[in-house]
């Protein structure tokens, strides 16, 4: 199956550290126009609540990746990459007081991996 989201190293060493500093299990929502636009944004898993407004998109190192159904009609023919940046983000996001922050890559998807798509589900399912 084709991943919807995959992530980069520099983004799962981040991970590692802020699991390190929080202790506890983590998850993301991609912002849809708040704040920062629309960037991936990271909190301690149940901190950000999820509901019927939103799809889960898969798992990405271990963290549910979450996105509003709006945003995700316009995104569903895109691979998503997680990654970082340097720079402090305006989002409420767990990494930005360590001067970075997450951010998205995304490729349309090749006609093959269209007919291999993971599948996504109701956020509702995955809480």
């Amino acid at each position: 199956m084709t991943e919807r989201v995959k992530i980069t190293e520099a983004a799962m060493e981040t991970i590692d550290t802020l699991r390190k500093r929080f202790g506890t299990e983590l998850m993301f929502h991609q912002s849809g126009g708040c704040c920062d636009g629309s960037s991936p944004m990271c909190f301690e898993k149940g901190d950000f609540k999820v509901g019927g407004s939103d799809v889960w998109l898969g798992e990405v190192y271990g963290c549910d990746f979450f996105m509003s159904k709006d945003q995700f009609e316009y995104w569903k023919h895109t691979q998503l990459t997680l990654d970082i940046t340097k720079g402090r983000g305006s989002s409420f996001s767990i990494e930005i007081p360590m001067g970075i922050r997450f951010i998205i890559h995304s490729r349309m998807f090749t006609e093959e991996e269209l007919n291999d798509l993971s599948p996504v589900k109701p956020a509702e399912e995955m809480v």
